[in-house]
């Protein structure tokens, strides 16, 4: 064996991608913990920035001799990449992380089950929504309405965002479109970003902490799973961003003090063991940079 095979095993793709996925949540859980010092709207903006400069500068993306639907096919994926990252951080604002995580999940589990061409994979469906109905059930004061349909927005978008990832790939070659589209996101939230944070955006503290939001919810697990991608199956890999909703769980816990209920962990339990049961079907599901 030699040395640089050695060296390759040192870090398994499976522990790559959990890094990428706890890196994830607890830049998302860091994140909500200054939506008291700026809005939610403008620390997603600093996130896309500061995912926008890195991967622009990675890709360095070519822009001469490109058609109209070239360009049309990225300005959608951009737009959903931003209102999925709006929408999914104004539900952190009102909701546990956990529990947002979960709901946004619904929408490419359906996805996953709409591309399956087997009656039984409704169960998942079926087991998905049971896990809805016990959040909305349980009620408590953690849980409003506005966050959960700003969390169901967001997984609409991580929907049509996996349906269009897959023509922006065939359109623009490796990271061109995603820098591109984040461009486009960054773009479509800064008028929201100024107006929200104002003054908030020229402080260095903010600046500082919205670019580390950043590289822990954008650059690190973007990272991780292009190196886990070389040599991990594409079904294991979906497999396990299937436990996205019990790592942003995991994160309110421990960075945010939010503790769930028993009813909210079962919730949860539906909708993962849902999601694993369709991405087993119909290898759709896939990860976004929510």
């Amino acid at each position: 064996m030699t040395g640089r095979d050695s060296s390759r095993r040192l870090v398994s793709p499976v522990w790559l991608v959990l890094i990428g996925i706890l890196s994830v949540q607890f830049g998302a859980g860091i994140a909500k913990g200054l939506f008291d010092e700026i809005a939610p709207t403008s620390i997603v903006w600093l996130r896309l920035v500061t995912s926008a400069v890195v991967l622009v500068a990675i890709a360095r993306p070519v822009l001469r001799g490109r058609s109209r639907s070239d360009w049309l096919v990225v300005l959608a994926f951009g737009t959903c990449l931003g209102v999925m990252n709006w929408a999914i951080y104004q539900a952190f604002a009102r909701i546990p992380l956990g529990i947002a995580v979960t709901l946004e999940f619904i929408g490419p589990l359906t996805l996953a089950v709409i591309g399956s061409r087997r009656l039984r994979d409704l169960l998942w469906v079926l087991l998905a929504g049971l896990g809805v109905a016990v959040l909305g059930l349980e009620g408590g004061s953690d849980v409003n309405l506005a966050g959960v349909l700003f969390a169901l927005l967001a997984g609409a978008m991580w929907a049509s965002y996996i349906l269009l990832a897959g023509q922006t790939g065939q359109r623009w070659p490796g990271f061109d479109g995603l820098a591109l589209a984040s461009v486009v996101a960054t773009v479509l939230l800064t008028p929201l970003a100024i107006g929200e944070g104002g003054g908030d955006l020229l402080d260095l503290r903010i600046l500082a902490l919205g670019a580390a939001v950043g590289l822990l919810s954008s650059v690190v697990p973007y990272s991780c799973e292009l190196v886990a991608l070389r040599s991990i199956k594409a079904s294991v890999f979906s497999i396990l961003m299937s436990l996205e909703p019990a790592a942003a769980a995991l994160a309110g816990i421990v960075v945010l003090q939010e503790y769930l209920t028993w009813e909210q962990w079962l919730a949860m339990t539906f909708v993962v063991i849902a999601s694993v049961g369709a991405t087993r079907s119909s290898r759709t599901l896939a990860p976004a940079p929510d």
